[in-house]
């Protein structure tokens, strides 16, 4: 069943100011984007480029003032989906160099100060089934609170506080994640059922595949509950939130107003 996406987001520039967006869902394998309009207000510059792994795009902008951003998307997902206990880990030495950045710490992620909790609590679990405890941990032990973050917010002060929203989740799952030596990273995403509705992010992770000898693949996981992998529509990934913000201003950013709207058909 396709996903209908609309999404508007409106910012203010005092002076000329370079701002990278990200926005608009990838075409990847397994996403086919039926239909998608992306309009954009004057700028002096425009330009696109491939996001981090070539998922998704980035685009450039400089503009001064008033600037506005229109999406609307249909989108058909075809994704490999099975329960994650199913997925076996896969030994460091096997993994495919593209993951290898996503087993270290990041601005957002200090996963080697974690590896004696997991060492504590999960010790009985290995693969796929350890992610599905940690998921299940972290959506038992946090609370989901608008507003009680903010972009300084890192998995360790969010593991104190328990609290938190979809970034402060997904970095904590991604964070016990590459503490227990399986690649985890960002995915900045749209998908229906999110409340309140919004830009989402959720955490993916790369265990063996079941189907492919010596093969791996990345596999959605959500500590929030709320979004379901099978209708998760990915725009990037990164390392952490850092590497997929929706806007990332390089000068003064006076953010108005943002919608967002996902349905399936």
């Amino acid at each position: 069943m396709p996903i209908l996406i609309e999404a508007r987001f409106a910012f203010h520039l005092p002076v000329p100011t370079d701002v990278l967006l990200q926005f608009e869902a990838a075409e990847i394998p397994e996403q086919k984007i039926l239909a998608n309009s992306t309009r954009l207000s004057t700028s002096e510059h425009c330009a696109r480029v491939p996001a981090q792994d070539e998922i998704g795009e980035r685009i450039w902008i400089r503009a001064e003032g008033n600037f506005e951003v229109a999406y609307r998307a249909k989108v058909e997902l075809t994704r490999q989906l099975e329960p994650l206990e199913n997925f076996a880990a896969l030994s460091p030495h096997n993994m495919p160099g593209g993951t290898v950045e996503y087993l270290f710490d990041s601005r957002y992620c200090p996963a080697d100060a974690f590896q004696p909790f997991v060492d504590a609590r999960f010790s009985n679990l290995s693969g796929g089934a350890r992610i599905a405890a940690i998921r299940d941990w972290i959506y038992d032990n946090f609370t989901y609170v608008p507003g009680s973050s903010t972009t300084a917010t890192g998995a360790a002060e969010s593991f104190i506080v328990r609290e938190g929203i979809c970034r402060d989740y997904a970095h904590m799952l991604v964070t016990l994640a590459r503490a227990s030596t399986i690649p985890a990273r960002y995915v900045a995403c749209y998908a229906p059922g999110v409340d309140p509705p919004d830009f989402h992010a959720v955490a993916e992770v790369f265990l063996a595949d079941p189907y492919t000898p010596d093969g791996g693949i990345w596999q959605i996981v959500d500590a929030t509950g709320m979004a379901d992998p099978a209708d998760t529509v990915k725009i990037g990934v990164g390392r952490d939130a850092a590497d997929v913000s929706f806007l990332t201003s390089f000068g003064p950013n006076d953010f108005r107003s943002s919608s967002v709207r996902v349905t399936k058909e």
